[in-house]
């Protein structure tokens, strides 16, 4: 990678910024170095589903790699002011198939991926819409979280409508689902942010499996 820092700029991207969205041909790869960007989809009918959500260093390959004249199956858009680099796709790929050092790297990546998305699936299928959302504030836990006093603080702004697209359910049903778990003193939820009082209690109720922190995450 430090071959692409040497010939590339590195950008800076505002807040709310799309770097690329559904359809796009793909021509760069993306190096998340600072700050965090959500990808994901947008529904016909305009409702927006979050795939994961990607926080410092992370790579973006949200294409099939290889392929001739590829797009992206997904949008990128910047949550906060992000730093990246950005690098031609033929250059990286004739790289990686160069490289086995790298090409191995990628490999064992992108198998992680296809294990979260897996999980994610697993999770949103078998616990509906409560259950969905549970297993979202654990993995935000694992991508974002900083113990305190209090529990685990989730340290990334999230609205309501954000949870919902991130469960594809409704702002309304995760707001009644939020008041209980705070009624039930699970979680606090100020300035936009989450802490986590009681992880155990949303473990037992999706029946966590207690996977490795790299396998249960947002990103």
């Amino acid at each position: 990678m430090q071959h692409f820092f040497e010939i590339e700029k590195i950008e800076h991207i505002k807040k709310g910024t799309l770097l690329f969205q559904e359809k796009d041909p793909v021509q760069k790869i993306y190096i998340l170095l600072n700050g965090t960007i959500s990808l994901g989809r947008v529904h016909e009918k305009g409702k927006e589903f979050v795939i994961k959500i990607l926080h410092d260093e992370e790579l973006l390959v949200e294409y099939q790699l290889f392929k001739h004249s590829p797009k992206y199956y997904f949008f990128a858009k910047s949550i906060t002011d992000c730093d990246v680099l950005a690098i031609d796709r033929t250059e990286f790929e004739q790289l990686a198939l160069k490289d086995p050092v790298l090409l191995t790297s990628i490999t064992s990546w992108l198998s992680t991926g296809y294990l979260k998305a897996h999980m994610k699936c697993q999770d949103l299928i078998m616990n509906g819409k409560k259950g969905g959302l549970y297993s979202i504030l654990i993995r935000l836990c694992h991508s974002f979280g900083i113990k305190n006093n209090e529990g685990i603080l989730i340290d990334i702004p999230i609205t309501h409508q954000e949870l919902a697209n991130l469960t594809f359910g409704t702002r309304e049903v995760i707001q009644r689902i939020l008041k209980d778990l705070r009624e039930r003193e699970v979680i606090d939820y100020s300035n936009q942010k989450i802490t986590v009082k009681n992880l155990a209690y949303l473990k037992r109720a999706v029946d966590c499996q207690n996977c490795p922190v790299d396998i249960c995450g947002l990103n």
